[in-house]
C-alpha cells in the first residue's frame, strides 16, 4: 500500500482491512481527497471534521495561524473574528487554544455552518463562546475585533491548472478562486477591514506570493511574510 492507503487503514479502520476499507480504496483511486475520505483534519492541535466538503485546511495555513494565536494569547479576553471560516479550523483552533477568547465566524456557504458548529462542540469548546455568521464577508458585522483571521478564496481562475487533479472539482470552488487576479475578496476585506479592528487590532491574511506588491499599495503599513517552505503566503496589518 501507499502512504494514503496506509493512513486511511489505520486512521479510519484502526488497522482493520474491511469491505468498507476497500470501498474507499476505489473512493481514493477516483481522485478524492484522503481527508474526505477519513472525514477530519488535524490543525492546531485540533480535530477538524469535513463532512460538509469545506476546503480541506493546509499546513501553510495552519504555520501562520499557530504564530496569530501566539501573539493573540497576549491579549485579555481578546474577541477574535474568522472571516471566510469554512470549516471553522482557525476560529475553533483559536478557541481551544485560548480559553478566554470569544470568536464569530462568517461563512457566506451556510451548508458549512453545521460542520463549524460539530467542530466546536467536538474539541470541547462552550459554544457559548462563539456566533456564526452567514453572508458575504462583513455584510453581517457591526463590532470590533482584537484580531482578524482569514483565508478568503484567492486562486486567480486563469491559473486553475496550478492546483492539482485532487483538489480541482473536489474542493469548493468557492473557497479556491477569487476572482480576476484571485484578488476580488482580498481587495474587498482590506478596504474595508480598519472599519472591524479595534485600536491595536491585527489583521492577519492568507494570499498567493504574486499578490504581494497588490497587498501593500491596498492598505499601508501592511507587512508579509513567509510560511514554514520560505514562500511568502500571509500578511499582517495593525490598525
Amino acid at each position: 500500500m501507499n502512504q494514503e492507503q496506509q493512513w486511511l487503514l489505520k486512521d479510519k479502520y484502526n488497522g482493520i482491512k474491511t469491505s468498507e476499507f476497500e470501498s474507499d480504496l476505489k473512493r481514493l483511486d477516483s481522485g478524492e481527497p484522503l481527508a474526505y475520505i477519513i472525514g477530519w483534519q488535524p490543525f492546531c492541535g485540533t480535530k477538524i471534521y469535513l463532512g460538509s466538503h469545506p476546503l480541506i485546511p493546509r499546513p501553510e495555513t495552519e504555520y501562520w495561524v499557530q504564530l496569530a494565536i501566539d501573539q493573540i494569547k497576549k491579549k485579555e479576553n481578546p474577541k477574535v473574528l474568522d472571516l471566510c471560516a469554512g470549516s471553522g479550523c482557525i476560529g475553533v483552533a483559536l478557541l481551544k487554544a485560548i480559553p478566554s477568547s470569544t470568536v464569530d465566524f462568517v461563512e457566506i456557504d451556510e451548508s458549512h455552518h453545521v460542520t463549524i458548529l460539530k467542530n466546536i462542540r467536538e474539541n470541547g469548546i462552550d459554544q457559548k463562546r462563539t456566533h456564526i455568521f452567514g453572508g458575504s464577508l462583513f455584510e453581517n458585522i457591526t463590532e470590533q475585533y482584537d484580531a482578524i483571521l482569514t483565508n478568503p478564496p484567492y486562486i486567480d481562475p486563469n491559473l486553475s491548472d496550478r492546483i492539482g487533479d485532487s483538489v480541482r472539482g473536489q474542493e469548493p470552488d468557492l473557497a479556491l478562486f477569487g476572482g480576476f487576479g484571485g484578488m476580488e475578496l482580498i481587495v474587498e476585506i482590506l478596504t474595508e477591514v480598519s472599519h472591524f479592528l479595534k485600536p491595536d487590532g491585527v489583521l492577519y491574511i492568507e494570499h498567493e506570493p504574486e499578490q504581494v506588491q497588490k497587498i501593500k499599495e491596498l492598505l499601508s503599513g501592511i507587512i508579509s511574510q513567509p510560511d514554514q517552505f520560505g514562500i511568502i503566503r500571509f500578511s499582517t496589518y495593525k490598525k
